[in-house]
């Protein structure tokens, strides 16, 4: 049997709202199989429900949207101890007006190969729907990064590219003017893996499933 993830992180990264599917034998009632699952899974993985679904359903190609967030610390003493392998923790300030300024001049759809590792035979073009940052009570920064699909490395990429905006060493405009760019660029640093997670996945209702993996598969232009 195998099983299909919406989508694949980099080791390090985390995912609270990972979506998977998997054609079991009919025999199989899938009512108990949450708790089973519970008890053989290591203490870091949980299965929070498991669902029948129509078999136009794919938990790759069928998703809408995935939902991002990245954490970071940038208070002088560090990270709250308790959070340390989910947060980045961040030297400097951070000006959140900066880093959202930033981030909106690369919301839409673009060719984002400056922010993501190439691989063969695959696009880069991708459209980024969300991309913001909101400070908790707590003083975390929380950037939320949506899109329809992410290319490798894309996420930590453009967080990468934004943290040095955030502490002024780079201007707002510069991770915009990296669009220009036909390949990878090398002044951008990757954000570390921890402060990251797969938050959430959307998908379009049942009756439009098929036709949305079916989009999904062809390479865009």
């Amino acid at each position: 049997m195998r099983l299909t993830v919406a989508g694949r992180t980099d080791a390090g990264v985390h995912a609270s709202g990972q979506v998977a599917h998997i054609d079991l034998p009919e025999d199989i009632e899938p009512g108990g199989l949450l708790h089973r699952l519970a008890r053989a899974l290591p203490p870091d993985v949980r299965i929070y429900g498991i669902h029948p679904v129509p078999n136009e359903f794919d938990a790759r190609f069928s998703a809408l949207c995935r939902h991002y967030e990245y954490r970071v610390a940038d208070a002088s003493w560090g990270v709250n101890p308790l959070r340390r392998w989910d947060t980045l923790a961040w030297r400097q300030e951070l000006d959140l007006r900066a880093l959202n300024d930033a981030a909106t001049l690369l919301l839409g759809e673009h060719d984002f190969a400056a922010f993501c590792r190439r691989r063969e035979g695959a696009t880069t073009i991708r459209e980024l729907q969300r991309f913001d940052w909101t400070r908790n009570p707590d003083g975390i920064l929380v950037a939320h990064v949506s899109a329809d699909a992410f290319c490798h490395s894309m996420v930590r990429s453009l967080v990468g590219a934004l943290l040095p905006v955030g502490d002024g060493r780079k201007s707002v405009t510069w991770p915009a003017s990296l669009l220009a760019a036909q390949e990878r660029s090398s002044s951008v640093t990757v954000a570390p893996a921890h402060g990251l997670a797969l938050v959430k996945v959307d998908y379009p209702p049942g009756e439009q499933l098929a036709a949305r993996a079916a989009r999904t598969r062809n390479i865009r232009g």
